[in-house]
């Protein structure tokens, strides 16, 4: 048996690890995983209040979506894209009978950034129009037509990207770019969706593509009248709204997705991450009727060797069936004043947070080094230098058996569904005690 050491050396030595340079890495050795814990080569057990990559709705291992993938493979485990399959068609069936209303089309993609390109040229060739709308403040996935819709500085090392991309300002009211507070508000940021799309020209807009909850820009939600102004200006110009639910999606927020607090059905919804629970790569884009009876005549010109794999699939129906049947969506929306109290507690208790943050069980602690002038802890893309502060945070509670997801000035919340509540308050509590420790 080769030793934890040589393991990670064999992993340093033959692949890549994203997101960071690899000189010095030492990534944890995980050699199982089960519920809200994973467990290290070091026999280190680990509670995971960043289900995976946000992504772990079910649990780190479930042994229902295990046992369906093994299942599946002792069936079928390839088929080409052209194929009709049963999974594929049980799988749709399933995912039809939890999206939004009239949105029960699917493309399956290998995973959620592809899913989010693919929306974006399905618009573009339903409409015959080009620019394509996306906030500031926004990720949409690390493919280069996902980076170009992004907003946030993880797409600068790659410009020029492709054209036509227009930027909305955020509907973010703790950092309001018009300086107002939701007391006071008249809503600019509602009236500056019309502004923008006026002055592009509408007849030149295939789509707007947003998250309702976005991800790890900040977990902000928008004033209740944002989302309704999108739907009705895209109407009125017949531009097409896409809602990237990769994050957000399979009752992380405390419903199946979270454009349905809102109100709006999106006209293309882009999934991913939880669409398995992470137990194999998948995304898929919804679609309204509209969208689909537009390809009855015309051909969708894309397409991947791996659309519609019957294992990942296979991982999808039982993921779905898996949230029904234990109700986690709902389990969300019951632990949501459990954890948005917490985190408020530790906002009035720490001078560090500037806001908390909470819808479902997605929280977020924003940190800042001055509550006055909310001066971030963190600058929004700032160096590694500059985040070694909130890195150490993190790093000492991964020491506790903790383990958390941080982004700029932000320490994120978003254990599995399955979370027990006696496991998410020692959680909090470890957060609570490092954050004291900070100051």
């Amino acid at each position: 048996m080769i030793d934890p050491g040589s393991l990670v050396d064999l992993n340093r030595r033959h692949t890549l690890f994203t997101w960071t340079a690899q000189a010095g890495l030492h990534p944890p050795l995980v050699v199982s995983a089960e519920r809200c814990h994973y467990t290290t080569a070091t026999g280190q057990r680990v509670l995971d209040l960043a289900s995976g990559v946000f992504n772990a709705n079910a649990g780190l291992h479930h042994p229902a979506i295990a046992e369906a993938i093994a299942e599946q493979a002792r069936t079928l485990c390839v088929a080409a894209p052209y194929m009709a399959t049963e999974i594929r068609g049980r799988t749709g069936q399933a995912l039809a009978a939890i999206t939004p209303r009239g949105l029960d089309r699917f493309l399956f993609t290998l995973g959620g950034a592809d899913a989010v390109e693919h929306a974006i040229k399905i618009a573009r060739l339903v409409t015959g129009r080009s620019k394509i709308v996306a906030r500031r403040r926004s990720y949409h996935g690390a493919t280069l037509g996902a980076l170009a819709a992004t907003g946030d500085e993880r797409r600068d090392p790659f410009e020029p990207w492709l054209s036509s991309i227009v930027r909305l300002e955020d509907p973010y009211c703790y950092r309001c770019p018009w300086d107002t507070s939701p007391d006071r508000c008249a809503r600019p940021c509602a009236d500056h969706i019309e502004e923008t799309i006026e002055r592009e020209g509408p007849s030149s807009i295939a789509a707007v593509i947003v998250e309702a909850i976005p991800g790890t820009n900040g977990a902000f939600v928008p004033p209740r009248e944002w989302m309704p102004r999108l739907r009705e200006v895209c109407d009125r110009h017949e531009i097409l709204l896409i809602a990237d639910e990769v994050l957000t999606g399979f009752g992380r927020t405390g419903r199946w997705f979270a454009t349905e607090h809102t109100g709006v059905t999106p006209d293309l919804l882009a999934l991913g991450k939880a669409i398995t629970s992470g137990h194999a790569p998948l995304g898929a884009v919804a679609v309204s009727e509209r969208v689909a009876r537009h390809f009855d005549q015309h051909p969708l010109v894309t397409g991947m060797t791996h659309t519609a794999h019957p294992i990942a699939l296979a991982a999808a129906l039982a993921n779905v069936l898996v949230l029904q049947s234990e109700g986690l969506v709902t389990r969300a929306a019951a632990l949501e004043n459990t954890l948005l109290t917490r985190l408020r507690a530790m906002q009035a208790r720490h001078a560090i947070v500037g806001e908390a943050r909470c819808v479902g069980l997605y929280g977020v602690l924003e940190l800042v080094k001055n509550n006055a002038s909310r001066e971030p802890f963190v600058p929004q893309g700032g160096d590694a230098a500059s985040a070694a502060p909130i890195k150490q945070i993190a790093a000492r509670l991964q020491g506790r058996g903790v383990h958390v997801s941080t982004r700029w000035n932000f320490l994120f919340v978003a254990p599995p569904l399955c979370i027990e509540e006696h496991d998410l308050h020692a959680g909090l509590d470890a957060i609570d005690e490092e954050l004291g420790r900070s100051l």
